[in-house]
């Protein structure tokens, strides 16, 4: 049993560190000079432009960076409170609360990823002065560890609601 809650907490630990990754590294759509993301778009690493309310398509950007942040957030709320009943939970019983705010973090980087997959073009037409070299590029790292992180955090959650508390 030690064994298995200690596989838990790194896998908790490791959701964690990849939904941190993904919102604050600067590499969702990335080129040989340049790497943009829901933050900033900077090219040759020197030119960077910080996104800000004067482009279109705002809205769309503020509701990715807003779902990856309460993804994280929720992230480790879900585990403090794992903590917090590992210690108060009566033997048997399962850790639903905790499974249950894990599930709503991968719902939200789920969200954020969806989104900026699906209106990531239309962001970067709308706005072609500051994306204007950035049309021959690709999804970047922080990209896909979003969507790992939602992989992680959903056999996360399930695990925790699978997960009794015994001796």
């Amino acid at each position: 049993m030690l064994v298995l809650l200690a596989f838990i907490i790194i896998f908790h630990i490791t959701s964690a560190a990849l939904l941190f990754i993904a919102t604050i590294d600067n590499a969702w759509w990335v080129g040989e000079e340049f790497f943009a993301d829901v933050w900033r778009v900077c090219i040759n690493n020197t030119n960077c432009t910080e996104i800000d309310d004067s482009i279109q398509e705002f809205s769309t950007v503020q509701a990715v960076q807003a779902t990856m942040i309460l993804s994280t957030i929720l992230c480790c709320i879900a585990f403090l409170i794992f903590v917090l009943q590992l210690f108060r939970l009566k033997q048997g019983e399962r850790f639903v609360l905790t499974s249950i705010i894990q599930l709503m973090s991968c719902l939200c980087v789920m969200i954020a990823a969806s989104i900026y997959t699906d209106r990531r073009e239309d962001i970067h037409k709308n706005n072609s002065k500051l994306y204007d070299l950035t049309s021959d590029g690709s999804y970047g790292y922080s990209f896909i560890l979003a969507w790992v992180a939602f992989a992680f955090t959903f056999i996360s959650g399930l695990m925790y609601l699978i997960l009794r508390k015994r001796k």
